[in-house]
C-alpha cells in the first residue's frame, strides 16, 4: 500500500480542546491587528473575526443552540461566513454547509436529514430557506447587511469555546453523488484538524505573509478545509470573491498581492481565456492549487508558463476532508498525476475482487488514514459499502506508478464499454484539449444498439474559433485508437456544479 511518512505538525492533543474554534483565539492573540479576511473593500482583523464569531456564538446561543445541534449555513463566499461558521464552532454545534442555490425541497431534505435545528441564511436566500422551514421546523436566523452588525454588537462576546474531542463530529458535507439522494459525510474535529496541518506545513508552506485566494465556495470541502481554514490556522489573510468571475480574480490578485491561488480545472480554464490576462501583475504568486476534478495537462502547462509559478494537483473527496494526495512543493512533481499520499494516508488500487493491484494496472482507488470521515449520517449501510475491509472506496478508477505516484484515469461510472472495450472518457478529453479551438470538453457514453456504447463529446470552442464537428471527429480520429475517438461531437456549454465541477450526468446528446 501507498504511504507517506513525511513528518508534520502534531495536531491538537487528545487531553486538550480539540474544537478548531480554538485557532481563531490564538491567532486573535498573537496577531490582532493582522487582515484575516478581506470582501471587496472591507477588511476584518483578527480581533475583529474573533469577536464577531463570539457574538454569533451569543446569538445563536440565545436561539437555543447548544454543543452537538446541527446548524445549516447558508451563504456564498461573503464575510459573514467565517464569522457564523466559527460562531456555531465555539458552541460546539456542528455546521452543516448548505448550498446556496438549492431549492426548498433540497434544502428541506438536507435539514430533515441531519436534523437541523437552526439555520443562517443571508437574506438574499432567505424565501427558499424560510419555504422549506414550514416543512422541517427549523428556526431561520436571517443575516441582513446593514442589520446583522448592530444584531451582534447587542450580544455580549461568548468568548468560551466549548470543549470537543477529536471524534466529535464538526462538519457535515452532503456529497452530491450520480445517483440517488445525497449523503451527508460527517467529518470530526480531528479529521480536518489533521487535513488542515498537513496541508499548510507540508503543501502550501502557508504562514502569516500568506494571502489566499477565496473563490472556492465554502460550503464545500475544498473551500472549506483548504482555503479558510487553512488561513485560520497558519494566521493567513483570505481574500473573498462571491461569484467567481476569472477578470474579477485577477484584479484581486493584482489588488491583493494574492500568493496561493486554489481552484479547480474550470477556474484555470477560464484564467486562460482572459485575452489581456498578461497585463494583470500576479507576480505575488507563488503557488497554484487544482482539486476537485481532473487537470488536463495541457491547461497545467498553460497557466505554468502564464503566470509562471508551479501548479501543483492533488487529489481527494469530501468523504477524506478533501485531500488524499498531493504533489509536494519540495519533491518533483509529476504532470497528470495527483501525486502521493500525504501524511498519515494510504493509498491503494484494488480490483473489483477487492485485491491489491501491481503498479500500472487500473483499478478502484481507495483509501485510508486520519482524514476519513466518521461515516455517512444515518446510513449505516452505505457507510459500510464505502468503507470495505477498513478501506475508503473512493468511485475512482486509477493507477499507481512505480514511485507511488497516483494517476486518476476517470470515474468508475464514466467508464465507457465500447465492444466490450473500455474507453477512459479522461484520455479522450486529455487529446480534445490540445486541439487549437477547444476551450473545454466531456466526454460521455450514450446507449447504442449495437456498440452497447457510443463515445460522445461535448465541446465549448474558444471565442472566434471557426471549426467544425466533423473536422473535430476527424482530427481525434487520426490520433486516437479507432474504438476510442467520438463518434458523436456536439458544441455546446457544458453543465457544471457550484465548485466548477463538470455535472456529467446532466450532459444529454442524442
Amino acid at each position: 500500500m501507498a504511504g507517506n511518512d513525511a513528518s508534520s505538525s502534531t495536531v491538537t492533543d487528545t487531553t486538550s480542546n480539540a474544537n478548531i474554534a480554538t485557532w481563531l483565539t490564538s491567532q486573535a492573540a498573537i496577531r490582532p491587528d493582522a487582515p484575516a479576511v478581506k470582501q471587496g473593500e472591507l477588511t476584518i482583523s483578527y480581533a475583529r473575526l474573533d469577536d464577531a464569531s463570539a457574538r454569533a456564538a451569543a446569538l445563536l446561543e440565545a436561539h437555543g443552540v447548544k454543543a452537538g445541534d446541527r446548524v445549516s449555513l447558508i451563504m456564498p463566499n461573503v464575510a459573514y461566513f467565517p464569522i457564523a461558521y466559527y460562531g456555531i464552532l465555539r458552541l460546539g454545534a456542528v455546521v452543516v454547509p448548505t448550498n446556496p442555490l438549492l431549492k426548498a425541497g433540497e434544502i428541506s431534505y438536507v435539514w430533515q436529514d441531519s436534523e437541523v435545528s437552526v439555520a443562517v441564511v443571508l437574506d438574499m436566500f432567505a424565501p427558499e430557506a424560510e419555504k422549506a422551514a414550514k416543512d422541517t421546523g427549523t428556526e431561520v436566523i436571517t443575516f441582513v447587511p446593514g442589520r446583522i452588525e448592530q444584531q451582534l454588537a447587542d450580544h455580549i462576546p461568548r468568548t468560551e469555546i466549548t470543549r470537543r474531542d477529536p471524534d466529535d463530529t464538526v462538519v457535515i458535507l452532503y456529497t452530491s453523488g450520480t445517483t440517488g439522494r445525497p449523503k451527508g459525510a460527517e467529518l470530526t474535529q480531528h479529521n480536518i484538524s489533521s487535513n488542515v496541518i498537513t496541508s499548510v506545513d507540508t503543501l502550501f508552506h502557508g504562514g502569516p505573509d500568506d494571502v489566499i485566494f477565496g473563490g472556492l465556495p465554502l460550503f464545500h470541502s475544498f473551500g472549506q478545509t483548504c482555503a479558510m481554514n487553512t488561513s485560520v490556522y497558519g494566521g493567513s489573510c483570505l481574500a473573498l470573491l462571491p461569484r467567481f468571475d476569472p477578470v474579477e480574480a485577477l484584479k484581486i490578485i493584482e489588488k491583493e498581492k494574492v500568493t496561493t491561488f486554489l481552484g479547480v480545472p474550470t477556474m484555470y480554464m477560464a484564467l486562460l481565456a482572459v485575452p489581456d490576462k498578461e497585463s494583470y501583475d500576479t507576480s505575488s504568486l507563488r503557488l497554484a492549487v487544482s482539486g476537485g476534478s481532473s487537470l488536463p495537462v495541457e491547461v497545467l502547462r498553460g497557466v505554468e508558463q502564464t503566470f509562471d509559478l508551479k501548479l501543483l494537483e492533488g487529489y481527494g473527496l469530501s468523504e477524506t476532508s478533501p485531500v488524499a494526495t498531493f504533489n509536494h512543493p519540495d519533491r518533483p512533481s509529476k504532470p497528470g498525476s495527483v501525486g502521493i499520499p500525504i501524511h498519515g494516508v494510504e493509498i491503494a488500487v484494488v480490483g473489483p475482487d477487492d485485491l491489491e493491484l501491481p503498479a500500472g494496472e487500473v483499478g478502484e482507488v481507495v483509501i485510508r488514514g486520519e482524514n476519513i470521515m466518521k461515516g455517512y449520517l444515518n446510513k449505516p449501510e452505505a457507510t459500510a459499502e464505502a468503507m470495505r475491509n477498513g478501506w475508503f472506496h473512493s468511485g475512482d478508477l486509477g493507477r499507481l506508478d512505480d514511485d507511488g505516484f497516483l494517476f486518476i484515469v476517470d470515474r468508475v461510472k464514466d467508464m465507457i464499454v465500447r465492444n466490450a472495450y473500455n474507453v477512459y472518457p479522461r484520455e479522450v478529453e486529455e487529446l480534445l484539449f490540445t486541439h487549437p479551438a477547444v476551450a473545454e470538453a466531456a466526454v460521455v457514453g450514450v446507449p447504442h444498439p449495437e456498440h452497447g456504447e457510443e463515445i460522445a463529446a461535448l465541446i465549448t470552442l474558444k471565442p472566434d474559433a471557426e471549426v467544425t464537428e466533423d473536422e473535430i471527429r476527424e482530427w481525434t480520429k487520426e490520433r486516437i485508437a479507432a474504438y476510442k475517438y467520438p463518434r458523436i461531437v456536439k458544441f455546446g456549454a457544458i453543465p457544471k456544479g457550484p465548485t466548477g465541477k463538470v455535472l456529467k450526468r446532466e450532459i444529454k446528446i442524442n
